[in-house]
């Protein structure tokens, strides 16, 4: 009966562990004056851990009456409604009840105008990019408080209904620019109360780019708080799961602004003393940092600024949580390109002392993937008291990753080609970025389903994590060889449509430009997913029962000598004496 219980209770623990992850996530910035071509580009990888890996089109409708806003979810499906396109109204499900209704009104009178139209946007667990060309990015930080949602003032209790994939959505249905979207998403939390997670959201437009963090506070009037700063042009940014902003700078409002609510509320709950500690530190006044074990987020970041400019020769080890070591910003060494992000993430910290296709844990054919388990305890702890038993490095690209984008707007283009959206399902490492046009007409529909929980050969996604997955059984040979040169072959095929398409849809009417740009999106995509599934299919026979199938007699590859020299295979039977 005993083992019963205990059995159960272990359950128990892996299902909590599972149910309350919050998005562990890497997201960036790279600013006009920072790129090759002038472009602007907001970057995220949604390490969602099996939950809605959908890139939902939501198109343009006529705002009346009442909003739903619709609460922190990200399981699939991510939640149910008739009111924002086809997509989300998914078949066999019920609908799902808000958390609570906002009259376009209220939310005209915050953004300071109407906006009768909503402006079609591409979605994911959080808004990504509208036709407007609009872009957004997350990741999820931990602070000092995250409470739950509450619709209605009682009992001495805020009202708290927005979260940030919400206050992301209601922007990129509503704002052309970045600065009307911290505008409004500002004023509704100040209003309407936030909960949940810390939060990080980049918001950008062709021209300038913010980092907009927030959190909830335990007070009923000082209930929630926001900071915002913009990204110098020139300079790339990056985040990973720990809030990045740092010193509150007053009287700026060019270059950084914050709620009214915070610093009232931070003296109140006595977070800080200005006349004791100085300026006030967002980061350590509202956070405890790093979430799970120490540089969960600080390795990644400094990775990418290794990367981006290795000479700054900044150091892999800090002091704490709160260092002060990693710029805000950087200027890059040498201006980058769309394929130099997409290979920031894929990385595993190659060629470094903390290269994880290196080592007995990489087993013999140098596997990055380390998967998580109950010991490694919930990775978005914020208790001050965690215990640690040990950890792995937290790669850029990880195995749980449901889809990484790099939103991309090239002022040189023309109008309807000029916003880009390079979206890859799955795991960063193993997939193939594809591009949608923002202003396009609808997205292919195997973009827009599949239930991770569910193998479904119609899902994009699911070709791509069934790939992903085999690629384990000889992960070096099979991305060097197989993956790697397709990944470059379509993504250069990709690069050259798009600049072809500038000049296809140079001078048509919007009528034409619409239709030519979505059939191209279409055709790209679908090559791209067929391309895949060859692929996959190509290589279950090449890499089958260990060997390697070519055609001829089946090749016995074995194991390298150095992961061999650390097995019993030394100690085997080669003799018929007793040992």
């Amino acid at each position: 009966m005993k083992r019963i219980h205990l059995i159960a209770l272990i359950c128990l623990v892996v299902i909590t562990f599972a149910a309350i992850q919050a998005l562990a996530c890497t997201t960036m910035i790279i600013t006009p004056g920072a790129s090759k071509d002038g472009s602007m580009m907001v970057t995220h990888s949604d390490d969602d851990e099996l939950g809605d890996q959908r890139l939902i089109y939501v198109p343009s409708k006529l705002q009346e009456g009442e909003r739903k806003i619709f609460g922190s979810a990200y399981l699939y499906p991510r939640f149910v409604t008739d009111d924002r396109g086809p997509a989300y109204n998914t078949e066999g499900y019920p609908q799902t009840s808000p958390v609570a209704t906002l009259s376009y009104k209220e939310i005209w009178k915050v953004l300071g105008h109407e906006q009768l139209n909503s402006y079609a946007y591409f979605d994911g667990n959080y808004g990504i990019m509208n036709e407007k060309n609009l872009m957004m990015g997350e990741c999820t930080n931990g602070a000092n408080f995250e409470p739950e949602a509450n619709a209605r003032k009682s009992s001495g209790k805020p009202q708290r209904i927005f979260y940030s994939s919400e206050l992301s959505r209601i922007a990129l249905e509503n704002c052309a620019t970045a600065r009307d979207a911290i505008k409004l998403m500002g004023g509704l939390i100040d209003k309407y109360g936030y909960y949940s997670t810390g939060e990080t959201l980049l918001v950008a437009d062709e021209k300038e780019a913010w980092v907009f963090e927030m959190c909830a506070l335990p007070d009923s009037t000082y209930h929630s708080a926001w900071v915002a700063k913009r990204v110098p042009n020139g300079e790339y940014f990056v985040a990973a799961n720990t809030f990045r902003i740092r010193d509150i700078i007053k009287n700026d409002p060019e270059n950084f602004q914050y709620s009214k609510l915070l610093i009232p509320g931070l003296k109140k709950l006595k977070w800080w003393n200005e006349k004791k500690q100085g300026t006030v530190d967002w980061l350590r006044a509202v956070s405890p940092g790093e979430y799970n074990h120490p540089y969960y987020s600080l390795r990644r970041i400094w990775r990418n600024m290794d990367r981006v400019n290795p000479d700054l020769g900044l150091s892999p080890w800090v002091k704490d949580t709160y260092t002060r070591d990693y710029p805000f910003s950087i200027k890059p060494r040498t201006k980058l390109t769309p394929p130099d992000v997409f290979a920031l993430y894929r990385d595993h910290y190659e060629g470094t002392e903390f290269d994880l296709t290196k080592g007995v844990a990489a087993g013999p054919y140098g596997d990055p993937h380390r998967f998580v388990g109950p010991y490694d305890g919930n990775q978005n702890n914020v208790d001050t008291d965690k215990k640690f038993y040990g950890a792995w490095e937290r790669a850029i690209s990880v195995f749980y990753q449901g889809y990484t984008f790099v939103c991309q707007t090239r002022p040189d283009a023309p109008e309807f080609t000029k916003g880009v959206l390079w979206y890859g399902p799955d795991v960063s490492a193993t997939t193939c970025f594809t591009p949608f046009f923002s202003k396009m007409a609808q997205l292919p529909k195997p973009y827009q389903t599949g239930n991770p929980q569910k193998f479904d050969p119609t899902s994009a996604w699911w070709h791509f994590d069934l790939l992903a997955n085999w690629s384990r059984l000889n992960f070096q040979r099979m991305t060097k060889v197989d993956i790697e040169p397709v990944q470059r072959e379509l993504e250069h095929k990709a690069l050259s449509g798009i600049l072809a398409m500038d000049m296809i849809v140079a001078n048509r009417s919007p009528e034409e430009a619409r239709t030519l740009i979505t059939e191209f999106s279409y055709k790209t995509a679908g090559n791209t997913l067929d391309r895949w599934r060859t692929l996959t299919f190509e290589l279950f026979a090449k890499y089958s029962d260990g060997y390697i199938n070519t055609g001829g007699p089946a090749l016995a590859i074995g194991y390298p000598a150095t992961w061999l020299n650390e097995t019993e295979y030394h100690n085997g039977p080669t003799t018929y004496d007793m040992k």
